[in-house]
């Protein structure tokens, strides 16, 4: 598999640390009163109307600019039963349009998105709303309350939560992070199964990479769904589950799970610099 081995971006010392800047903040407040899971009326309408522009216009637009390929769709056929009692899917995060993929990889079904607080209070946070997303309230124990009721409503209403483990983006990188927990304590306090999700590359032609200056082609797979060890207690459940995600996703993008630079769960992990020392070369933003 291509690595595109790019030192463009500037990732931080820290595997779940975020380098993309937020320009906006538009004053939301993510507490035990903010509606996680908007069901009202208007807003059911403007996701729909969102839903048809990204069929229309965004999914052809990004498949153009990501070169996306996916793989794997046969397994949302094969297990659509387990599909349909709710799944937790879990990625890893490479581009500022990766969601995109994901939704598209995923379609007709639709998901919610654990977002950034940061991000859907900053310049794209109502787009990021309209296309699922849900912020992770950050220092308040009664907006986390709420929270987690809300997506346990969502899974246990059937719906589909995706989550990126590995807590942050990382532009075209290549090696799997660790993965953070969240993902599968959600999935073992709502007894649902995670779904790998993994992007890997290509490398682009010579029009993409000397007219476009494109660094890499994307390829999404879509995996089988993983399931909580009932034999193990909570904690113990969560770790394993953690743990076999993050292989899951290493083999669908053709990494060796047992040879990947870094460990599957994060503790307090750090970039392992295997190609490189020097980050952030001309680097002016993400989009």
């Amino acid at each position: 598999m291509f690595d595109p081995k790019t030192n463009k971006y500037p990732y931080p010392i820290e595997t779940d640390r975020h380098y993309l800047e937020i320009h906006k903040d538009r004053g939301l407040v993510f507490d035990a009163t903010y509606p996680y899971i908007d069901k009202s009326g208007w807003f059911r309408f403007k996701q729909n109307m969102a839903r048809i522009f990204l069929n229309v216009i965004v999914f052809p637009v990004a498949t153009i600019r990501l070169g996306l390929k996916i793989e794997g769709r046969e397994n949302l056929k094969k297990y659509k039963d387990v599909i349909d009692g709710g799944v937790v899917s879990v990625c890893n995060h490479v581009h500022m349009w990766d969601y995109i993929g994901v939704m598209k990889g995923i379609r007709p079904r639709r998901s919610g998105l654990l977002a950034w607080a940061p991000n859907i209070n900053g310049e794209n946070g109502t787009l990021i709303r309209m296309v699922g997303g849900i912020p992770i309230p950050e220092n308040t124990v009664a907006g986390q309350k709420v929270f987690l009721k809300a997506i346990g409503g969502l899974l246990n209403e059937h719906g589909w939560l995706h989550i990126y483990a590995e807590g942050s983006m990382w532009e075209y990188y290549r090696p799997i992070r660790p993965f953070k927990r969240g993902a599968s304590l959600i999935a073992v306090s709502n007894d649902k199964p995670i779904i790998p999700l993994g992007y890997s590359y290509r490398e682009p032609g010579w029009i993409r990479k000397h007219i476009f200056k494109q660094i890499a082609c994307f390829t999404l797979h879509i995996g089988e769904p993983i399931f909580p060890d009932k034999s193990l207690n909570p904690k113990e459940r969560e770790k394993d589950l953690t743990i076999r995600a993050n292989k899951a996703v290493c083999a669908l993008v053709g990494i060796d799970p047992d040879k990947n630079i870094y460990e599957p769960e994060f503790n307090d992990s750090k970039r392992i610099d295997y190609y490189t020392t020097e980050y952030g070369v001309g680097y002016k933003g993400s989009w």
